[in-house]
């Protein structure tokens, strides 16, 4: 599993799709993808989502491929497996001496509550037939979605959870992001809140770190948007660690799609063999729908 090395920023220029949208028009979106390199090959997980009187997150599909913009299906898992009324981002990593882990955002049903959930396998192919672990349950103050998950300089994982406040009605859209840690990838140690919207800026409806792009010092990608009406449209930051919290870096973006919504979101980000990094963006195109792009800086 490669390390980013370099702090490349995704624009929305020269991209390919990649998976596109399940239909035309608004809340028709594949993406809030995740994607890692092993071994020469690409493995990439994202969501199809329908409008919401459509089923919302239906599937969350896994492929592959070997040059990163031409993907072939392997599996997928469906949400009425899980009794969620949603799936959104999914992760699937590569666990050393394990095989294969596949993390997965659950909405409650009737709920503005999620979970997070994994399979674990020895193979992706395996993977729906997987151990099944509830890996973070939240509770009734708060919903836990969107994982960020990369292996730790200690042999463990990291983790930058995106967090919904449930305490207060109608506001349940507003997200955190924390960070937390573990030793198995199974059960987490969360170390607090490390990034929040900022009252009067593009991000001050809340704040989602979606990729690690850089180290020394921390940087990633993050989605904000500056009110409840542009949910489900987010755009992109950058936010570096001051040694206490991750920093946005008001010299970059947003970053926006130039199509209907604007939505440029859930950046994900892979590191290539020549030094350069492969981005994976659940970008709005003309109609409203939003496709899965790729693009290299």
């Amino acid at each position: 599993m490669s390390i980013l090395r370099t702090t490349p920023i995704p624009s929305y220029d020269d991209v390919q799709v990649v998976v596109p949208a399940p239909a035309p028009g608004p809340g028709n979106w594949a993406g809030a993808a995740s994607a890692v390199l092993v071994d020469g090959v690409f493995w990439l997980t994202w969501r199809d989502r329908r409008p919401l009187t459509d089923g919302r997150g239906v599937a969350v599909h896994v492929a592959r491929s070997t040059d990163g913009e031409h993907f072939e299906p392997v599996t997928q898992v469906r949400r009425e497996w899980f009794g969620a009324e949603s799936f959104e981002r999914p992760v699937l990593v590569p666990v050393p001496g394990v095989g294969w882990r596949l993390y997965l955002s659950c909405a409650t049903p009737r709920s503005k509550h999620w979970w997070v959930e994994c399979l674990t396998a020895p193979t992706v192919e395996g993977l729906p037939d997987g151990e099944r672990t509830v890996v973070l349950p939240g509770n009734d103050r708060v919903a836990v979605k969107d994982p960020v998950i990369c292996p730790a300089a200690d042999g463990g994982w990291d983790m930058w959870l995106c967090c919904h406040p449930l305490t207060d009605p109608g506001h349940e859209d507003r997200m955190t992001s924390r960070h937390l840690t573990s030793p198995d990838g199974l059960t987490w140690t969360d170390h607090g809140e490390v990034l929040a919207g900022r009252p009067g800026s593009w991000d001050a409806r809340g704040a989602r770190v979606t990729a690690v792009i850089g180290q020394d010092p921390l940087t990633v990608l993050y989605d904000g948007r500056a009110d409840a009406a542009s949910n489900w449209h987010e755009t992109t930051g950058v936010a570096r660690w001051d040694g206490t919290r991750l920093v946005p870096d008001d010299t970059v973006g947003p970053i926006a799609s130039t199509d209907s919504d604007g939505a440029f979101r859930y950046a994900a980000a892979v590191a290539l063999p020549d030094g350069r990094t492969r981005f994976y963006v659940e970008a709005a195109r003309p109609d409203g729908a939003h496709d899965l792009v790729t693009l290299v800086r």
